[in-house]
């Protein structure tokens, strides 16, 4: 299944961390950094250790603390063996060397970098090819915008084409947008996906569950989309190489391969 929703719960939490996971997200993200305070991380690790000591109904990612804090290798050593363990998030993550770092602790566990500063953007391709380990790679749009110094939004845009394209070039999925972090304005979360949806990312990190159902139907296809994907689809299987439709569009494999993500996520639509 396609994911479209990444709900964020505080680790030092274990009831909202149980609500999120009955919310109807597609996937959790434990937080053990920035919504856990200094003197509950410990806490926060522990409770996060024996939930995920089972497996769980959808996929769990942890985002642990930056690459180079004593709570990351803390968290990675008791968390990577673990059955409930889908993934970990690493946050702050500046160059290849943060990654792979990571990846040696945690042999085996696909790995997540957030890209939160003007270096790391610079680095996103070597990041997004650092290890095998790197399953995908998103933004950390906060603390990108206050090291940039922007407040615009649009401020933004050059960055996040950016990861798209180096995800794409790394053979990786398109990246999930970052949060949004008004949680009462659902027709500017919308907007800001249907945004983020044009400049190529697939999917959004939430922070409260009453964002999900406006980001999914934001990255859900219209029906529109739905029928153009199947008539190439079906063309394709009536023809090879290249080819013209009637209308006039021109199709090769990289069209096929988009239809066929478009399908595979209006099946997960339909199916949820």
């Amino acid at each position: 299944m396609t994911p479209l929703t990444y709900l964020y719960a505080p680790g030092d939490r274990p009831h909202v961390v149980a609500k999120a996971l009955a919310s109807g997200a597609d996937a959790v993200i434990i937080d053990l950094e920035d919504a856990v305070a200094p003197d509950r991380k410990d806490y926060a690790l522990t409770a996060t250790a024996e939930l995920l000591a089972g497996p769980q109904p959808l996929p769990v990612h942890v985002r642990v603390n930056s690459p180079r804090s004593r709570h990351t290798r803390q968290a990675v050593e008791a968390l990577s063996a673990l059955p409930g363990l889908a993934a970990f998030r690493v946050p702050k993550v500046a160059h290849a060397t943060d990654i792979r770092r990571i990846a040696r602790l945690a042999p085996g566990v696909p790995l997540h970098p957030l890209l939160e500063t003007a270096l790391a953007i610079e680095h996103a391709y070597t990041i997004a090819t650092a290890d095998p380990a790197v399953h995908g790679i998103s933004l950390g749009e906060a603390d990108l915008r206050a090291d940039l110094g922007v407040r615009d939004g649009a401020a933004l845009d050059w960055p996040r084409s950016r990861i798209v394209v180096a995800a794409r070039a790394a053979g990786l999925p398109p990246p999930p947008q970052s949060v949004f972090p008004d949680i009462r304005d659902l027709d500017a979360l919308y907007a800001s996906c249907a945004h983020g949806r044009a400049l190529g990312f697939l999917g959004r990190a939430a922070i409260h569950p009453r964002q999900l159902r406006v980001i999914e139907r934001a990255f859900r296809p219209t029906q529109r989309e739905i029928e153009a994907a199947e008539e190439v689809i079906t063309a394709a299987a009536t023809d090879e190489g290249a080819l013209a439709l009637p209308d006039g569009r021109f199709v090769d494999a990289a069209i096929v391969a988009a239809a066929r993500r478009t399908l595979s996520i209006a099946h997960r639509a339909d199916t949820s």
